[in-house]
C-alpha cells in the first residue's frame, strides 16, 4: 500500500506552546485569535502575535491553521470580515470553521483561503464529508465518535483531505457540541467559554428530600459520572496511518508547554519510524513512557475500536496523573563554559537528578550539582517563579530543551 505520510498537527494555546510544538516535531499547529474560536480561556493570540506566529512557523517550513469555529449569533458577524481579511493578509495557511454562514462568508471575503471543516460540524459520514468538499472545503476534521471501520469507509468514498484526533481529552458531547456549561454557568461552550462542567463531582438528590445527597456509586465522595479517560491512539498507530487519513491531530490548546513538547515528539518519532520501515514497525516503550510523563487522565481508544463503556470513564476522581515535573526551560547554552541559561518553571535544587529532554538531540539524565544565579553566585535552590539561573551541563543542549525531574508522589 502506497501511503502518504500524514501531517502531525499540534495544539498551540499561546506563542510559547506554538514554538515548542513546532520545534518538537509538529508539521503544523492550530491556534485561535482573541475572538471567534472555541477556546476563550486558552490564552490565544493577539493580531500582532498571529503575525509573529506565521513568520516563525513559515521560517521553519511549517503551517499555521487558525480556528474560526464558533457558532455565531448575529452580533458576532459584524466584526468578522475585517478579521478574516487580516488573517489572509498575514499568510494564514488555512481556517478551521464549523458554521455554514462563516464558511460562505470566508469564501466571499477571502476566496483564496484554504478552509477546513471543524469537528464541531458533526462530520460522521462520507455524505457529509463529500458535501463540504463539493462546497469548496479542502479538509474535513472527522468527529471523535468515529470508529476505524467508519474512517476507512469515508476514506474510500471521498477525495477530501481527512483529519482525525489521535490524542487528548474527550468530553461528554456530540462532536464537541456541549450544553452543560451553558446550562450550569451561562458560559457557552459553543462560543468558546466552556466551564468544563463534565469534570465536576456529582451526587444524586431525591425530589422530596432536598439537601440530602446520595452518591451514585457506593462511595462517600460522589461520582464523576461524565469524566472520560483521555484518548491515546499511539499504540495503534499502524491502524491509524493505514486508514489513509491525511492529518493526525493532538488535542490540547489549554494544556501545558510540557504537554505540547512531549506528546508531539512521541508521535513524531513514531510516525517517522513507521515510514522508515513499515514492515518491521513496532511501538517502542519509550514513546509510551513519554506520554505518561505529562499531565493526563488514564488513556482509552475512545470510539476507535468499540463504543465507549464504563471502562472508558473515571468515576472516582477528576484528577490528572503524570510521572515527571517540568522544572526548567533552556534559553541558551555556552559551549565555552558548559553552562546552560535556564528559566525555572518548578522547584529546582542541588542534588536533584534531572532529565534532559531535547527537541532533536538525545535525552539523558544528570545530577544537578552546580547552579548559579544571575549575578554568577552559587545557589542551592531556585525558589522564584521563572528565575533565570545557569546550570552546568554534562553535555551540550539545545535552546528550548526541557529539564524535568521525576514526580514526587
Amino acid at each position: 500500500m502506497d501511503l502518504k505520510k500524514p501531517e502531525l498537527l499540534a495544539p498551540a494555546g499561546n506563542m510559547e506552546k506554538m514554538k515548542m510544538a513546532l520545534l518538537y516535531g509538529a508539521d503544523a499547529v492550530y491556534l485561535g485569535g482573541k475572538a471567534f474560536g472555541l477556546r476563550a480561556l486558552g490564552g490565544n493570540f493577539t493580531r500582532d502575535e498571529l503575525k509573529e506566529a506565521m513568520e516563525f512557523a513559515h521560517g521553519l517550513g511549517k503551517k499555521v491553521y487558525v480556528t474560526v469555529n464558533v457558532f455565531p449569533h448575529n452580533e458576532d458577524i459584524e466584526a468578522l470580515p475585517d478579521y478574516l481579511r487580516y488573517l489572509a493578509e498575514i499568510g494564514t495557511d488555512a481556517l478551521l470553521v464549523a458554521d455554514l454562514g462563516i464558511f460562505r462568508l470566508c469564501q466571499k471575503v477571502i476566496p483564496d483561503m484554504e478552509l477546513h471543516i471543524s469537528t464541531q460540524a458533526n462530520n460522521t459520514n462520507w455524505a457529509t464529508v463529500n458535501a463540504w468538499h463539493e462546497l469548496g472545503a479542502k479538509r474535513v476534521v472527522l468527529a471523535r465518535e468515529m470508529s476505524l471501520a467508519e474512517v476507512r469507509t469515508i476514506r474510500d468514498k471521498t477525495e477530501a483531505d481527512l483529519e482525525m484526533f489521535v490524542h487528548g481529552a474527550m468530553c461528554i458531547s456530540y462532536s464537541g457540541r456541549c450544553l452543560l456549561s451553558n446550562y450550569f454557568t451561562g458560559r457557552d461552550a459553543n462560543r468558546g467559554a466552556c466551564a468544563q462542567s463534565c469534570r465536576w463531582k456529582y451526587a444524586l438528590v431525591e425530589e422530596t428530600r432536598p439537601g440530602k445527597y446520595f452518591p451514585i456509586e457506593e462511595d462517600d465522595r460522589g461520582t464523576y459520572i461524565m469524566n472520560s479517560k483521555d484518548m491515546c491512539l499511539l499504540p495503534h498507530l499502524r491502524d491509524v496511518i493505514e486508514s489513509g487519513v491525511d492529518s493526525l491531530k493532538i488535542e490540547g490548546r489549554m494544556k501545558s508547554v510540557h504537554y505540547a513538547a512531549s506528546v508531539t515528539k512521541a508521535y513524531r518519532l513514531a510516525i517517522d519510524s513507521y515510514f522508515a520501515d513499515p514492515h518491521h514497525f513496532e511501538i517502542k516503550q519509550e514513546w509510551l513512557d513519554e506520554l505518561e510523563k505529562v499531565s493526563h487522565r488514564p488513556y482509552t481508544t475512545g470510539f476507535y475500536y468499540h463504543r465507549p463503556d464504563n471502562e472508558d470513564q473515571i468515576y472516582g476522581t477528576s484528577s490528572y496523573i503524570q510521572t515527571s515535573d517540568f522544572i526548567g526551560l533552556v534559553l541558551s547554552y555556552d559551549m565555552a563554559t558548559g553552562y546552560a541559561t535556564v528559566e525555572q518553571r518548578n522547584n529546582m535544587k542541588i542534588g536533584q537528578e534531572i532529565e534532559i529532554f531535547q527537541p532533536k538531540g538525545e535525552g539523558y539524565r544528570q545530577q544537578l550539582s552546580d547552579m548559579l544565579d544571575e549575578e554568577g553566585q552559587p545557589i542551592n535552590v531556585a525558589p522564584h517563579p521563572q528565575q533565570i539561573v545557569r546550570i552546568r551541563m554534562e553535555r551540550p543542549v539545545e535552546p528550548y530543551t526541557i529539564l524535568r525531574r521525576d514526580t514526587v508522589c
